[in-house]
């Protein structure tokens, strides 16, 4: 699956500000596809367009995922703390403080 569908998923990671994140499954939501999270999942994975902020979406308990480690493991999490999204003492984006919430 690719075309159409995850154009509509990269268009609303790209409202996605810095600083913030969002959830596989609340991206999912805002196409009006609320049971397509993993599908969310491909599209992020497949991306190449360095202008889409992929690095935002997170799981649904704020973890970071290595397919976004594209230069070193780490990457998605060093991207995400330079724009000023917090982390938990458990590795996990903080979605109470980070979570968009458009």
């Amino acid at each position: 699956m690719s075309g159409p569908l995850f154009a509509v998923f990269i268009d609303i990671v790209r409202q996605i500000p810095a600083g913030k994140v969002a959830t596989y499954g609340q991206v999912a939501r805002l196409a009006g596809m609320p049971r397509c999270a993993r599908t969310v999942g491909y599209a992020m994975a497949a991306c190449r367009d360095a202008s889409v902020p992929c690095h935002r979406v997170v799981d649904r308990f704020g973890g970071t995922k290595s397919c976004f480690d594209t230069h070193a493991p780490g990457t998605q999490r060093a991207l995400l703390e330079a724009e000023g999204v917090v982390f938990t003492p458990e590795g996990r984006a903080d979605l109470k403080r980070c979570q968009w919430q458009p």
